[in-house]
């Protein structure tokens, strides 16, 4: 009998359908849940069956689960869950035949919700960093080029040495995290400084995985950004920071060609002056369009778990 006809027998497979509780007399649960259970149960079972896991190997990797639960938000990048899930939405919308907007990617494990709502043209960033200073600025429409006026553009990024406020308990509250309101032409501009790329946590649970299998766990520089509009779909999406050397070897893969806009540095006096600004800056224009909504659900985020700040 080989690996695979044992764990196709009758002996397992009427023992996964009792584990899952399919077999179960009184019919309690839900029935997708079981079904659900049961294939990743199955699969679990087929992959120790097939690479002849020992019982050492198999409670090594349960512990190493267990203990590296906290950065399970950047397994779900690293391991491309995350970017399998954008595939299967894009795939589903050309199915659907509906209008594409703005290409989503990856949210990440870094947002932080309740950040202050302000008025475009604010800075987002508390001036302690003296990091190349960037203008974005860019114009949110419909699929029709009809302006959203009433869009909130949610921003938060990292500082020069890669980290998050909130996470980074040296920054400021809110530091580099905004939310937006469009003005009355569905235009958004916001003040801040240039992001600098980031790695996992160096012997971290996920460099550890990664480590085993030969990749390493650095981004790109880039800026995160929710749009979202009473009757259009909520969008997650993020720009990356051109020639960034890890633009197209991001281990999230959150690159896609639509989301690196061109950078354009000012460094006359005219042009430094115009922007209200003391010194050389980057100027960054980035265009949002909405999709949309089929239905109400599509107009809020997921039900992912995310940080509330206090």
């Amino acid at each position: 009998m080989t690996m695979t006809e044992f764990t196709k027998s009758v002996e397992i497979t009427e023992f996964l359908d009792r584990v899952s509780g399919l077999t179960n007399p009184d019919a309690k649960g839900d029935e997708r849940t079981k079904k659900i259970i049961r294939k990743i149960v199955g699969d679990l079972y087929d992959t120790i069956d097939t690479f002849d896991v020992t019982d050492d190997e198999f409670w090594l990797a349960l512990n190493f689960l267990a203990a590296g639960s906290g950065e399970i938000g950047l397994w779900a990048a690293g391991l491309g869950f995350e970017h399998f899930l954008d595939l299967r939405a894009d795939r589903r919308d050309r199915a659907a035949g509906i209008p594409a907007g703005t290409p989503r990617t990856i949210e990440g494990p870094l947002y932080v919700a309740g950040a202050p709502i302000v008025e475009s043209g604010s800075r987002l960033d508390d001036g302690s960093d003296p990091g190349e200073q960037i203008i974005m600025h860019g114009h949110v429409s419909d699929t029709n080029g009809k302006p959203v006026t009433n869009a909130l553009v949610h921003v938060w990024h990292a500082n020069t040495k890669g980290n998050y406020s909130f996470f980074d308990k040296s920054q400021t509250d809110f530091n580099m995290r905004r939310r937006l309101r469009v003005d009355e032409n569905g235009d958004y501009m916001f003040h801040s400084i240039m992001p600098s790329g980031y790695a996992c946590p160096p012997g971290g649970s996920t460099d550890t995985i990664l480590s085993a299998i030969g990749r390493h766990g650095e981004r790109p520089a880039h800026i995160h950004l929710f749009v979202e509009a009473p009757g259009y779909r909520q969008l997650t999406t993020q720009i990356n920071i051109e020639n960034d050397p890890y633009i197209n070897d991001d281990f999230a893969y959150a690159t896609r060609d639509e989301l690196i806009p061109p950078i354009i540095r000012h460094s006359n006096s005219a042009d430094i002056s115009a922007a209200g600004l003391n010194e050389p800056y980057a100027e960054i224009k980035f265009d949002f369009v909405l999709t949309p909504a089929l239905n109400e659900e599509e107009e809020h985020f997921s039900s992912r778990p995310r940080v509330m700040a206090d």
